[in-house]
């Protein structure tokens, strides 16, 4: 399995300038490779419902992919010898991106979503650099760790990097409050498990909302942070101050370094509440269930600024992570009626957003709307259903006893 360790670096001037350089040289190469693929699809493309029955078009050029952009880097590299200053492992992974984002625009990812129209890098827009070579145990040594072409960069060791786990791939990643390495290592140490299948002992379920974070089956809440909101009036004060400085003056560019720094606070805040909330969910032992939610739906609606400010995709996606290295299993569900059905007969008790309060005419049950919701999660995620069924004889809805077969 593998894991990402991510430390500050401490760059001298020189280490901080040939970063800079590099970054500058890997847009340019970015936007011309890019621009290849944008000439190719303008010139070899027609519409179906333009194209006269007899045309005369021209030669169809090749199609530019990975390998021949690849090969074609000799060429830059004669054309521009600035070019022979970077790992060759470095400038490949530039065209790798961009093979990446226009295949996604073209064809979709493996799940046949496509993304939108890549863009060319702007000024400052490239901040990262991948060495995908392995790093050698040799390289490291304590505080320090040797790239090709650069050096040894001085690490902040905020935590011990674990031993016997081989470095496989690094990148420097520029923020707006100095530089980072990421280290991707291979944890040999999480063995691969089969969780149980999950049950009502062994499983909980979590309602995810706007008036709490999360609350779980028992009715116990996480409550919201809002770090976005808090921040708000702050950011706005700043955004003010920035939109008055001339551009291209030296104070416009302080003042968006202040913006981005506030905007990166926020960022760092959501994601500590994200990751401590995911590990005491886990410490309890059992597979979390929840709903598989269309975030990016939600996202275009009225409370959009909410529920980006909740961050639930980040917190899946974490919890996803962590609840696989401790052996358990994350499990989505359709949210199709877990709100509005009662968890306790599975009768429809129709609710609008602004009803906090499930009360049931029929059982009786009278609970949280959230609450209510997670045991019917809970209840989807071991095979239960929750709609309105005859009583089974251990109460659960929706479970049907079999009838006995006549001799």
């Amino acid at each position: 399995m593998r894991t990402s360790y991510q430390y500050r670096l401490r760059l001298t001037k020189q280490q901080q300038a040939t970063i800079e350089h590099w970054l500058e040289l890997c847009r340019r190469q970015y936007n011309y490779r890019l621009a290849e693929r944008f000439n190719w699809y303008e010139q070899n493309r027609c519409d179906v419902n333009a194209c006269p029955l007899v045309c005369h078009l021209p030669e169809l050029k090749a199609r530019p992919d990975f390998y021949c952009q690849k090969r074609d880097l000799v060429n830059s590299k004669k054309l521009f010898p600035e070019y022979k200053e970077l790992p060759s492992h470095t400038l490949q992974d530039v065209i790798a991106r961009v093979e990446k984002a226009f295949d996604r625009w073209l064809s979709g990812d493996s799940n046949g979503r496509r993304s939108g129209k890549p863009r060319f890098k702007g000024q400052g827009r490239f901040r990262s650099l991948a060495f995908p070579d392995p790093v050698k145990p040799e390289h490291i040594n304590g505080r320090f760790i040797q790239l090709p072409k650069i050096g040894k960069l001085k690490m902040i060791l905020h935590r011990p990097m674990p031993d016997g786990f081989p470095v496989k791939t690094a990148a420097i990643i520029k923020k707006v409050d100095g530089y980072y390495i990421t280290l991707s290592l291979q944890d040999s140490s999480v063995p691969v498990l089969m969780p149980d299948v999950p049950t009502r002992e062994n499983t909980i379920g979590i309602d995810m909302g706007l008036k709490a974070f999360l609350v779980d089956d028992s009715g116990r809440d996480e409550p919201i942070p809002q770090h976005y909101r808090k921040a708000e009036k702050r950011l706005k004060r700043l955004q003010r101050s920035l939109s008055r400085q001339k551009r291209g003056s030296s104070r416009r560019q302080k003042a968006i370094k202040r913006v981005s720094k506030a905007h990166l606070k926020v960022s760092n805040q959501r994601q500590d509440f994200h990751y401590k909330t995911a590990k005491k969910l886990l410490s309890q032992g059992k597979h979390v269930a929840h709903e598989k939610l269309n975030i990016k739906g939600l996202a275009k609606s009225k409370l959009a600024k909410s529920v980006n400010d909740a961050g639930w995709g980040q917190f899946l996606a974490i919890l996803s992570v962590k609840a696989e290295r401790a052996g358990l299993m994350t499990i989505a569900v359709n949210p199709s009626g877990t709100t509005q059905n009662c968890s306790g007969c599975g009768t429809k008790v129709p609710k609008t957003l602004a009803d906090r309060l499930h009360a049931c005419s029929q059982c009786g049950l009278t609970i949280d709307r959230d609450h209510n919701a997670a045991i019917n999660i809970k209840h989807l995620a071991v095979g239960h259903s929750v709609n309105k069924a005859q009583e089974t004889p251990d109460g659960i809805p929706g479970v049907t006893e079999k009838p006995a077969l006549s001799a």
